[in-house]
């Protein structure tokens, strides 16, 4: 009896430390960090199994997980990284293939994007996008030969060139730029250039990013900033400029714009972007959980991502983030009103017929120069006025390099035009 009694101690003694190393590159600004840290200790709660939430950069994840697979000595149980990077730590070996965790009753999205080489190496777990948010105001001012129901469906008829006499109606009729963009230094201009209107010029991110479209595209640039609201520049986000009634219309990440649409649910729409000359394109981020090589405690890892994908987390993530679920049996659970808006804008962009999916590029510690190549040349081209040929021919070799020198592959839709 005090055998059984000493064995029963030990295992509750190791029950109560079991504890998950969850490393995370989302959810990092404040808000969204604690917002996570309560769903942890909730899980907590429910399982008896503690989680310390690592908040890591793309730079960090990668040097944290290639230290601990090269020496060893492997701490971390859970990753939850965009799918890119995941796809980076796969080809080099450092991902358990997680075929055979199954949850029963749940149906995942996108799941088929969650394979590389013939192994299944993370389960989905957040999507987002960005998107445009229309002032219903700024309806009245539409230019001839678009409608309400043009820009809204993400019709053939809504088109870069069709916000450019937009904007500039809005500018000649109300009497200021009324088009806004999250410019500042820590906004997703970049996100914009290469996901969005590159694609839609040129059909790549990329590989064509000195293309003779892409020179067409940035002196397109340069006549709609005359239209753009001067403040974009110091922007990061752009649901205050838009409550403040600053803009009308504007483009940004879904999480970035939830506070306008959750405060005033009737005054906005979500809409898709427009079309450029070889479609309509848009980033779709993708984040996965994947489990390391080796990683410890595995059953408890396991009943983390379960709860983590769980319908009723995934809608607690849309209301408190702006991340939109990645199980199908969600849907049900959003409420009606402002999260509706939302959820609709999304579906309408993503149902559109000519849409250039883009996913954003794994570069590893380069991925900063990547998204800084996009700035710097917005920055020479339309705000410094240099030649566009010049600019774009001497930052193409620099991107190209780029992914040379990590063995990256090229992101969507780049890879397709192989």
């Amino acid at each position: 009896m005090k055998k059984l009694l000493v064995i029963l101690l030990a295992v509750l003694t190791v029950m109560s430390f079991a504890k998950v190393y969850f490393a995370s590159t989302q959810m990092v600004p404040a808000e969204e960090r604690a917002f996570l840290l309560s769903e942890l200790s909730q899980f907590t709660k429910e399982y008896g199994i503690k989680v310390e939430l690592l908040s890591l950069s793309y730079s960090d994840i990668l040097n944290r997980v290639e230290a601990e697979q090269k020496t060893g000595k492997v701490k971390l149980g859970l990753i939850a990284h965009l799918q890119g990077g995941l796809y980076l730590f796969a080809s080099k070996g450092y991902l358990e293939d997680v075929s055979d965790i199954k949850f029963p009753g749940r149906t995942f999205l996108l799941e088929k994007y969650a394979y590389a080489n013939g192994k299944k190496i993370f389960i989905p777990w957040l999507q987002a996008t960005y998107v445009m948010v229309v002032n219903k105001e700024a309806f009245k001012y539409l230019p001839k030969g678009l409608s309400e129901k043009d820009v809204v469906m993400g019709t053939e008829k809504w088109t870069y060139d069709a916000l450019y006499e937009w904007a500039k109606n809005l500018y000649n009729k109300v009497g200021r730029p009324l088009l806004g963009f999250p410019i500042g230094a820590g906004g997703l201009w970049h996100r914009f250039l290469h996901g969005y209107i590159y694609p839609s010029f040129t059909g790549a991110q990329a590989i064509k990013f000195d293309s003779v479209r892409a020179v067409e595209m940035w002196e397109y640039l340069k006549k709609l900033m005359v239209y753009v609201h001067p403040s974009s520049s110091t922007w990061d986000k752009m649901d205050e400029p838009l409550m403040r009634g600053e803009v009308w219309i504007a483009w940004d990440h879904t999480a970035r714009i939830k506070q306008a649409i959750v405060n005033m649910p009737d005054k906005f729409v979500v809409v898709p972007v427009p079309r450029g000359p070889m479609g309509r394109g848009y980033i779709i981020v993708l984040v996965g959980l994947a489990v390391p090589n080796n990683a410890p405690n595995k059953e408890e890892v396991v009943k983390l991502m379960e709860y983590l994908t769980s319908p009723e987390v995934q809608v607690d993530i849309l209301k408190n983030v702006g991340f939109f679920p990645v199980v199908e049996e969600a849907s049900g659970e959003i409420p009606e009103g402002a999260l509706k808006v939302l959820a609709k804008g999304v579906i309408n962009q993503s149902a559109t017929k000519d849409g250039i999916v883009a996913f954003i590029p794994n570069l590893g510690p380069k991925g900063g120069e990547f998204t800084g190549a996009y700035r710097e040349a917005f920055r020479r081209i339309v705000m410094e006025g240099e030649d566009p040929t010049k600019v774009v021919k001497e930052l193409g070799e620099k991107i190209r390099k780029m992914f040379k020198e990590t063995g990256s592959s090229l992101p969507e839709p780049d890879a397709n035009l192989y």
